[in-house]
């Protein structure tokens, strides 16, 4: 019944421009008109405070990446603090199907790190199958052994029952990485690992940053550390539309930093080991290893527990197959399995009133947090771009009123003022992004940057049409597998 609810949710408000016209007739299509106008007015609004938030994101990353961080973890710590050169980094990566190429850049920016190598340790998990995952490891241990602390090949027996994916290989990981840290002596309060997806690179002032800052930090011990992924690794390889959608998704994790109260951990991220295992690892039976894992979080530590954001990029792939119509399936599928977070609604909703140690309304809002905005990724784009045509269609006696007759105009006057704001954004990511292909000649490298404007389109073929497709199946009870993401 839970785990209906979300989906049952989704499909009622997406219909209710309609079947609120149809029931009620023309009362019922004013009060849909006004509820449109008023959601445009809403997006306006929250345009303005998406640039707001974007653009204070934005100074935030340009000043701590030009920062030494380093030099100012040498700096004497204050009274109580930890030192934070004291702290040790493991990056656990899982990996299956990931050509050498890919884990060799994420190994090479580890090691290539602006931190001591011997405070720096590379685990990589494959499948025990996976025989050439094996000998990608191997290749990669023959590189980059001696230019870490310790370089750990773990390999996932696949122990039933479990979703197989990237949470359940985290689980056996994160448990290997226990049992061996504690066999050789490592404080597992001083050891932080990192999330890290297998084509991530992290910033060469990652690890710094984080010991400062994590040494800093009151309640260290309860904290996920998110940095800003930029899908940029491959950004100018990938079709248009896969392009804006990285875009897209990467501002909108920059606004988030700017909420830290709406922030969520996210693909990859960084904890304390020690913490890891107090949650009880990750999950083995879902998909969404980063989002069920904070609210495992959670439900352990309570009104301690903070997502703290990271103001460095984590450089990531955009999603790339082997031709034009294989590398949008794939971006479709990323989204879809995105958008299987709702998964969590039902989770969260099972444990809401379980926890009165946990305040009520700290509880209320981090689940409203969570439910509006799996349906918002829904709801209000329809609703935006297709509510102000239903309610004329839907009843004959609004459609002659004056209201009827305006409502597309007024409700595309501010659409179009909303959308202007997609300017300010097309300048923050032009700072942001790497430099276009050389051979690309001044004409594509001037309009390229139009394709920003193809996001309504984009966002519902490639966003709203795979999230509902996730809701959808879960009100079924078709239950997603796992697809990796494919690496070129």
């Amino acid at each position: 019944m839970l785990e209906a609810f979300p989906g049952l949710a989704t499909w009622v408000m997406l219909l209710a421009p309609a079947w609120i016209s149809f029931i009620f007739g023309s009362d019922g299509a004013f009060l849909v008109a006004v509820a449109v106008l008023l959601f445009d007015v809403y997006w306006f609004f929250r345009a303005i405070w998406m640039i707001w938030g974007v653009t204070s994101t934005y100074r935030r990353l340009r000043r701590d990446m030009e920062t030494d961080w380093m030099v100012r973890c040498r700096e004497p710590a204050p009274s109580g603090c930890p030192d934070p050169l004291s702290f040790h980094h493991l990056c656990l990566i899982p990996t299956y199907t990931e050509p050498y190429g890919v884990l060799e850049r994420t190994c090479r920016a580890i090691v290539e790190a602006n931190y001591p190598k011997e405070q720096k340790i590379i685990g990589v998990i494959t499948r025990v199958t996976d025989r050439a995952g094996w000998e990608n490891v191997a290749r990669l241990r023959e590189r980059f052994g001696d230019q870490v602390a310790h370089f750990f090949h773990i390999k996932d027996p696949m122990e039933p029952p479990l979703v197989p994916g990237k949470s359940a290989a985290m689980n056996w990981g994160g448990r290997e990485m226990v049992r061996e840290l504690s066999r050789l002596g490592y404080d597992l309060n001083r050891v932080l690992i990192t999330d890290l997806d297998s084509d991530y690179r992290v910033h060469p002032q990652y690890f710094a940053w984080l010991s400062y800052h994590h040494a800093r930090e009151p309640l260290r011990d309860t904290v996920i550390w998110q940095p800003v992924p930029f899908f940029h690794n491959n950004f100018w390889e990938v079709p248009t539309a896969v392009r804006v959608m990285s875009a897209s998704t990467s501002q909108w994790q920059m606004f988030l930093h700017s909420q830290p109260r709406r922030l969520c951990a996210f693909s990859s991220y960084t904890c304390s080991l020690a913490m890891v295992r107090e949650v009880g690892y990750w999950d083995k039976d879902v998909i969404p290893e980063d989002s069920r894992f904070f609210w495992k979080c959670f439900f352990t530590f309570g009104a301690r527990f903070r997502v703290r954001p990271c103001f460095l990029p984590m450089y990531g792939d955009s999603p790339q197959s082997r031709d034009f119509a294989s590398t949008h399936l794939n971006q479709y599928n990323q989204i879809k399995r995105w958008a299987w977070g709702i998964t969590d609604v039902p989770y969260v909703m099972r444990r809401l009133f379980r926890h009165p140690e946990i305040p009520l309304w700290l509880r209320l809002y981090r689940f409203m947090v969570l439910f509006l905005t799996h349906l918002d990724w829904i709801f209000l784009p329809v609703l935006l771009f297709f509510g102000a045509d239903l309610p004329v269609w839907a009843s004959v006696d609004f459609s002659i009123t004056d209201l009827g007759q305006n409502l597309w105009l007024y409700s595309s006057l501010l659409m179009t003022a909303a959308m202007s704001s997609i300017v300010v954004l097309i300048v923050v990511e032009h700072r942001l992004l790497p430099p276009k292909p050389a051979h690309w000649g001044r004409f594509r490298r001037a309009v390229v940057y139009l394709q920003y404007f193809t996001y309504p389109v984009v966002a519902m073929m490639l966003s709203v049409l795979p999230a509902l497709e996730s809701h959808t199946r879960l009100l079924l009870g078709k239950y997603l597998e796992y697809r990796v993401t494919e690496k070129v």
